[in-house]
């Protein structure tokens, strides 16, 4: 696999996890967002991936009201940069493990067309769709995504004609995505995003992540990344490797050990290394031409 040349740096702002207490850079409000996305852009990255949090309690949020907000103020500054929106929040099931049909607090689920209200309403580049179900980390959290709840998703998000970017976090999930395609479920060229080291999916480990290139579509298009501080250590290895690459706020709060990161930083940090290892960042325009989607309006 030839080393990536043109390497799309995506900078995932957020999230949803529970990280706003645990950096002052973790943007929260959709004005902060939106500026995050903006030095993001201005450091290098082509697309910028927004989650969206409650402005008052930092907790993460599916409303369609906060992801219009965070967009108009990315777009009214004139900011060229991809809009990729996750389309993943509410697939969350938190159970008592000794009464496992009653859901706990924490719960957020609901059906496949239910967690895009906010794709349509916005029409973005491109949003994700989790290709499967995954015990979320230690204790009883889930994530639910089935076979049916995709097959319902993903149609919808060709109907719109949104780009869907799929997150893979184990093989078993990459080859779902790969009966979506045979059913005629996704449009060429498929762009996947290989999720590793979120437990209990797919380790950082460099010969997984091997095994899950090769079983890629041929002509897919595909970025990696890997949580903490092997975020940029896998910069290095999906470039590596042929693909494009991740870091952000999302996945990762520092620079250094005790050295807290803006997402601008995380991002500055990625071109380098980029640059390093021989190759060039792409520009949102050549990002859009790579990924198959629509011209800037």
């Amino acid at each position: 696999m030839p080393v990536n040349q043109d390497v799309i740096i995506t900078c995932a702002l957020t999230g949803a996890g529970d990280t706003v207490g645990r950096s002052p850079h973790v943007p929260v409000t959709p004005e902060q967002i939106a500026a995050s996305a903006v030095e993001a852009a201005g450091a290098g990255a082509a697309v910028v991936h927004i989650h969206v949090r409650d402005p008052e309690s930092g907790a993460p949020s599916r409303d369609p009201r906060l992801y219009r907000e965070v967009v108009e103020r990315i777009r009214e500054t004139g900011t060229d940069v991809v809009i990729n929106l996750t389309a993943g929040m509410g697939g969350d099931l938190v159970i008592d493990p000794e009464a496992p049909l009653k859901q706990l607090p924490g719960t957020d689920l609901v059906g496949g067309l239910e967690r895009l209200p906010h794709v349509e309403d916005l029409l973005p580049d491109i949003c994700t769709l989790d290709c499967g179900s995954l015990n979320f980390g230690d204790g009883s959290n889930l994530y639910v995504s089935t076979p049916d709840m995709l097959r319902t998703g993903a149609k919808r998000i060709q109907e719109l004609g949104v780009r869907p970017e799929l997150e893979i976090f184990d093989t078993g999930q990459l080859w779902f995505a790969k009966q979506l395609l045979a059913e005629g479920l996704l449009d060429d060229p498929t762009v996947f995003q290989l999720c590793m080291g979120i437990p209990w999916g797919a380790p950082a480990d460099p010969g997984v992540l091997q095994s899950m290139v090769n079983m890629l579509p041929e002509g897919a298009r595909w970025a990696s990344f890997a949580l903490g501080r092997m975020q940029m250590p896998w910069v290095a290895q999906s470039i590596l490797l042929g693909g494009h690459v991740r870091v952000g706020l999302e996945d990762n709060l520092y620079l250094g050990k005790g050295v807290k990161a803006t997402n601008g930083q995380l991002v500055e940090r990625a071109v380098r290394i980029t640059e390093a290892l021989g190759s060039r960042v792409a520009s949102p325009d050549e990002a859009r031409q790579q990924l198959g989607l629509r011209p800037r309006v």
